[in-house]
């Protein structure tokens, strides 16, 4: 019997949520997207799971969403709809973790690209590996990263979004600590044992407290976030409906360049 791609365990006062797609690095079908909200949902109500570890096996945390996937509805006619429940679906998934009750602990143990990185910065605290690269690549598949856009200005500033963005280059996990994207590097084989020791440390506070605090995070530094992220998920269903996406993502399952027009 094979094992689900996105597994949960729970070890005491710490939830684990590891996803598992090992030969395509993690990227997420749409199925694997649902199977993350119903773990975030199965987690919220574990009274003993004081904080949420999210992290990815084998050797990248996620490289973002499946193409291969995206590239067989961009060949569809009148696709709107599904890129609309596609996007409102990615929408969900990161209004539930910054609206999640406890604190979420991104463990990036390898690269974490596209809506993967969004994942990470979607999280209250970010730890990650040495190879741990983060980008931003979905332009050069003529796509726009609409959901991921508030959440990296959030975390890092306009200046920073602006290049990541706009370039869609792939920077080392050192870079991402320097532009705040990720909070530290610690050694890959001990990330979650370093997680485990920061759940110790937000055990020791009233779970009230803590879910007051990072509700009034999100409500006063991250003021219009929500909203941003609902505009920006419609931005991304506009832009997968274009020429330019269908090219993009046909360019990459065929393993060819571009030829934008």
């Amino acid at each position: 019997m094979s094992q689900p791609l996105i597994q949960v365990k729970v070890h005491q006062n710490l939830g684990t949520i590891s996803i598992h797609r090992d030969e395509k690095r993690n990227a997420l079908t749409r199925a694997m997207v649902f199977d993350l909200i119903q773990a975030f949902r199965d987690l919220h109500g574990e009274r003993k799971v004081r904080a949420v570890v999210l992290t990815g096996g084998g050797s990248a945390f996620c490289s973002g969403l499946c193409l291969e996937e995206m590239n067989e509805i961009a060949q569809e006619d009148d696709n709107f709809d599904r890129w609309h429940q596609d996007t409102s679906s990615l929408a969900e998934l990161i209004h539930l973790m910054l609206l999640f009750p406890k604190p979420i602990i991104s463990a990036v143990n390898g690269p974490a690209m596209g809506f993967g990185a969004g994942l990470v910065l979607a999280s209250d605290i970010a730890i990650a590996g040495p190879d741990a690269a983060l980008g931003f690549p979905e332009p050069k598949r003529g796509i726009v990263s609409g959901l991921c856009t508030p959440l990296l200005h959030f975390r890092t500033g306009g200046r920073h979004a602006a290049r990541l963005l706009l370039t869609g280059e792939t920077i080392s996990a050192e870079r991402a600590v320097q532009i705040g994207a990720y909070d530290e590097i610690v050694p890959t084989n001990n990330l979650w044992a370093y997680a485990a020791e920061l759940t110790k440390h937000i055990a020791e506070a009233a779970p009230q407290a803590i879910q007051l605090t990072k509700k009034h995070l999100n409500e006063t530094v991250g003021e219009q976030l929500e909203m941003l992220i609902s505009l920006g998920a419609a931005a991304s269903a506009t832009s997968r409906t274009t020429d330019a996406a269908k090219e993009g993502l046909a360019a990459f399952v065929e393993k060819r360049d571009p030829e934008w027009r």
